[in-house]
Order: structure tokens, then C-alpha cells, then sequence
């Protein structure tokens, strides 16, 4: 028996058990986040500080979260207290959810993104 204990989490296809003291942030950056937000983010992470891990996962630089969060100094403190013990892993390419859309010729976002700028229209 592990000496943790275990939340399960349940999301249709299949259950992971996570341990309590992981907490798991995905998608970061996703939607806005609003100034309220922000701030209960910053205390998420203030409270976790040296206590517990967190794993993020976020499409955006870390040169972006001051425009994200609305204030780049609450996003210093945030990336200051997730990178200090932290491990960063940059992966890129395209999302695996596009990987048959590839295999298909149709489009990835990055693709998609560059006609856009452009001035293609895409449909």
C-alpha cells in the first residue's frame, strides 16, 4: 500500500488516480482570465509553495502570462513560484488531438494560424 492517498478522477473513459498532494492545471491561458481569477491563482499557487506539487499546462510563453493575467507583476510572482523548483518542459508541434486531422490533409492550427495572418480565409 502506498503511503498517500489517492484521489480518483473520473472523466467518462477512463479513472487515473492522482495523489491528493498533486494538483494538475491544464490548459492555462485557455480562456481569459479575469483580475479575481488571477488573484485566487496566485494564492493557489502561494498556498502550494514548497508544500505540494503543481503540474501546469499552458499553449502560452511565459512572456505572455503578464498580458494573460492581467498584471505582469502577479504573473512574476506566479512564474517565480512555480520555476523556482520547478521543470520545464516545451513541447512543440501540433496538439495530438489533430494527429488523424493531419493524416486526413486537413489542416493543423499552426497552419490554420499562418493563412490567417496572411490574409487567407479559411471554410
Amino acid at each position: 500500500m502506498h503511503p498517500y492517498t489517492y484521489a480518483v478522477i473520473n472523466d467518462n473513459r477512463r479513472s487515473i488516480r492522482v495523489p491528493e498532494w498533486l494538483l494538475i492545471i491544464d490548459e492555462i491561458g485557455y480562456r481569459p482570465i479575469d483580475a479575481k481569477a488571477a488573484v485566487h491563482f496566485f494564492e493557489i499557487v502561494s498556498e502550494r509553495y514548497e508544500s505540494g506539487s503543481i503540474i501546469c499546462s499552458s499553449n502560452k510563453g511565459f512572456w505572455e502570462w503578464g498580458s494573460l493575467f492581467g498584471d505582469s507583476v502577479l504573473a512574476t510572482a506566479i512564474l517565480d513560484r512555480l520555476l523556482q523548483h520547478g521543470v520545464v518542459m516545451n513541447i512543440k508541434g501540433d496538439s495530438y488531438r489533430l494527429k488523424d486531422r493531419k493524416r486526413q490533409g486537413i489542416a493543423s492550427h499552426l497552419e490554420v494560424a499562418q493563412a490567417y495572418e496572411k490574409g487567407a480565409t479559411i471554410g
